[in-house]
């Protein structure tokens, strides 16, 4: 399954809905034994889509709900998943990547890292307890907190892959442990999955309006805006005529 929204792979409605739907497919194709999830192009995803114009309360509030439920179809979904980490993931992209079983890179010049206190932006419950689940807390505060972009030679210091491969031996290697964890018998694997994730995934469901209401208001303070202005900046990205892009 390929995240192909160029130029960076980034999320908004629409990647979340393709998401969701692919994984609903995959889910039900008994073909399916296991799922490998990339990037099309230099990204495996940015994160959130800073040039979409700024959405009303209902709509921002679709979209916490549609990300909430993507990624709880990822981080629960039944078969084997394995994250191949070909390019550049931040901020939401690096959560899809935690949100496989099995994560594996590329040697590359690439950028990994979750800057979201950097621009401005909260952890939804989901991001937040993905993040939780695989990594240590001392990473995990590092990467939060800190709100830095490492290199790809960092990765497995981080907790953030569990190997990084040549070029050359990637896609065989990808392909050949993906083939491993999809021998196993599927039920077995399935309920062990879904014991290991329970209780993670019971936090998100449990996540109140008021709660999610408190987590999207961050992203609408004078700080946060002109802190995603100076990103905006920095990537160059425009303003959209007729539009106000400062959500």
């Amino acid at each position: 399954m390929t995240l192909d929204r160029p130029p960076a792979n980034a999320i908004n409605e629409d990647l979340l809905a393709d998401l969701s739907a692919n994984l609903d497919a995959a889910r039900e194709d008994d073909a399916v034994r296991a799922l490998i999830l990339t990037g099309a192009g230099n990204f495996f995803s940015a994160g959130f889509d800073f040039s979409t114009p700024r959405r009303d309360d209902s709509v921002a509030d679709q979209l916490y709900r549609l990300y909430r439920d993507a990624h709880l179809k990822l981080l629960s979904f039944p078969k084997p998943t394995v994250a191949m980490l070909n390019g550049h993931a931040t901020a939401g992209g690096l959560v899809l990547v935690l949100a496989c079983d099995y994560r594996l890179g590329v040697e590359g010049d690439y950028k990994l890292g979750l800057n979201e206190v950097a621009v401005g932006a909260s952890f939804p419950r989901a991001a937040f307890e993905i993040v939780r689940l695989r990594l240590p807390h001392a990473r995990a505060s590092e990467l939060i907190l800190g709100a830095s972009l490492y290199p790809a030679n960092q990765a497995v210091r981080l907790g953030l892959v569990d190997e990084i491969f040549a070029p050359d031996k990637f896609n065989d290697t990808i392909l050949r442990r993906a083939a491993r964890l999809g021998s196993y018998p599927r039920d077995a694997y399935a309920h062990a999955k879904a014991s290991f994730v329970a209780e993670v995934a019971a936090r998100i469901e449990a996540e109140t309006p008021e709660e999610a209401l408190q987590t999207m208001s961050v992203w609408i303070t004078p700080e946060s805006r002109a802190a995603r202005a100076r990103q905006r900046a920095k990537l160059g990205v425009g303003k959209v005529p007729g539009h106000r892009n400062d959500g």
